[in-house]
């Protein structure tokens, strides 16, 4: 067998990710020049990963105490506190993120703990694995590649002086307007009109969450500069965006509570992925510049990826129905005679309102 050619080895290294001179998703040069961004996606998809474990650890941590004899508060769970210290351990890591990766490019990432979640319920909650979840899993996988392969490279390490710049920029400034008229508008019918319907409600979540990953990214990479000895944190913007990280997050909260008692989350949670990402990548894009040297193909590639995202949430959560904890009262409407809004009168024998005798079976099954 002959030796082969320099430029047929190289033509072969660069193929596999060796140090030849290629230029696609596994050679070398790419690897160096995305290196941080790769760092920051592996981040956020590990993170998100963890927080769909934590949810899951949590709901059968309340389905263990519901089915129990004596009803014992949820904190008093050891499986419950893990749950919450992995779901912490998932936000920090999704906040860190933001100091070494793209808005644009984080936000989609979330459907890792949409399509996670319906894989590990069937280890932790003993779910059957449906067709959907197969299929949207595929999708979801595939355009978090195209996601991360096509992302232009984009600096991510931003100083104080430049978020500063930032906010004052005429593009953000025109944005913030549209923004604030959008909400005000939405908050109206909200709270004069009573319009409770969940894309009022998610739009204005998605409207909060986009000045949330614009401080959230602004912090995160501020610390992370402070950390490698340019000090950020002298700067009064930081502690301009640490506020309006803390307060846009903290209505977001609420507004998304809201939905949550109102809707099914199978509802809720493809919508509101849809809204936040479409919001955080307007935000990303407007606000630090993440496409503004980006080719045409890389562009339609990123969106063709975040609608394959999309569908996967969909595909997903579709049809799914919601496991039910196990209630321990009566609903007053389910009692013959009885409207939602009637009163229970106290047990003369006890000092709980609406006890029932454990041994009268026949109120039993009419509950």
């Amino acid at each position: 067998m002959g030796v082969l050619p320099v430029s047929e080895w190289a033509s072969r290294n660069a193929s596999f990710g060796g140090p030849g001179i290629g230029s696609g998703p596994l050679s070398g040069p790419w690897y160096n020049t995305h290196k941080t961004q790769l760092f920051g996606v592996l981040l956020a998809a590990a993170s998100n990963f963890l927080i769909s474990v934590s949810l899951n650890i949590q709901k059968c941590a309340h389905l263990r105490l519901a089915w129990q004899t004596d009803l014992k508060p949820y904190y008093t769970s050891k499986r419950w506190w893990c749950g919450i210290t992995l779901l912490g351990l998932g936000e920090v890591g999704n906040f860190t993120a933001y100091g070494f990766a793209p808005v644009a490019l984080v936000a989609p990432l979330g459907c890792i703990s949409v399509i996670g979640s319906a894989f590990i319920s069937v280890l932790f909650l003993k779910k059957t694995m449906r067709a959907a979840d197969i299929l949207g899993g595929t999708l979801a996988v595939t355009g978090t590649y195209l996601l991360v392969t096509f992302f232009p490279n984009v600096p991510q390490e931003f100083t104080a002086r430049q978020v500063q710049n930032y906010l004052v920029s005429w593009p953000f400034l025109v944005y913030s307007i549209l923004e604030i008229i959008i909400f005000c508008i939405l908050l109206y019918f909200y709270k004069r009109k009573a319009v409770k319907h969940i894309v009022v409600l998610l739009m204005m979540v998605a409207l909060l969450g986009s000045l949330t990953v614009i401080a959230v990214k602004a912090v995160a990479s501020m610390i992370t500069l402070s950390a490698k000895g340019k000090m950020q944190l002298t700067y009064p913007v930081f502690y301009i965006m640490i506020v309006l990280m803390v307060t846009s997050c903290a209505f977001q909260v609420k507004f998304l509570n809201q939905a949550m008692h109102l809707y099914e989350a199978a509802a809720v949670v493809p919508i509101n992925f849809v809204f936040f990402t479409t919001s955080a990548i307007v935000s990303g894009v407007i606000f630090y510049r993440e496409f503004q040297s980006a080719a045409l193909l890389s562009v339609f590639m990123f969106l063709f990826g975040c609608l394959l995202s999309f569908l996967g949430v969909f595909v997903t959560t579709r049809n799914k129905r919601e496991e039910h904890l196990q209630i321990h009262f009566i609903d007053c409407g389910h009692i013959p005679g009885q409207k939602l809004t009637g009163k229970i009168q106290p047990d003369s024998h006890s000092s709980c309102y609406g006890t029932l005798n454990n041994e009268d079976n026949s109120v039993k099954t009419q509950s």
